[in-house]
């Protein structure tokens, strides 16, 4: 009875967050930093435990296919990336039930900071991300997403 009510209320909270799903670039509405990548689809699932499932598909600057993960919770702790050549290392922290904020490292240095927002509505998302890339150049990039 105790597993059924916490596995009830976990599926419940993943179901809250709006975050969670599928999410695909609307390339129209965003504007990328120059020779920055671009993060085609995004999607969050539930993992083991409570933790969640980020994969994220996409092209480098060179149109080669990027394909990253990260396994961890929405709690402002860093959780370790695979298979992403700019950061080892991301942090989701919640701001609001909509919106939530995001460090990337790589080697225990921030490499990008960045905001997520939901739209109220839940069919969209805007990412607003800030960081240096590996020749120590400054970006800004802005990404809009449609909910799948």
């Amino acid at each position: 009875m105790a597993l059924a009510l916490l596995l009830t209320t976990t599926a419940a909270t993943f179901a809250a967050n709006p975050l969670m799903g599928t999410w695909k670039l609307n390339e129209s509405k965003s504007k990328f930093a120059p020779g920055g990548a671009k993060n085609t689809t995004v999607t969050y699932v539930p993992a083991e435990g409570d933790m969640i499932k980020c994969t994220v598909d996409g092209v480098d600057k060179d149109g080669k296919p990027i394909h990253w993960t990260w396994v961890g919770k929405f709690d402002g702790q860093p959780y370790e990336i695979e298979g992403s050549p700019s950061f080892d290392m991301l942090t989701y922290k919640p701001v609001n039930d909509q919106t939530n904020r995001t460090t990337a490292t790589k080697d225990g240095k921030v490499v990008m900071t960045g905001t997520i927002t939901v739209a109220k509505d839940g069919k969209s998302r805007v990412v607003t991300l800030n960081g240096t890339d590996a020749s120590g150049k400054k970006f800004t990039d802005m990404t809009y997403y449609d909910k799948q």
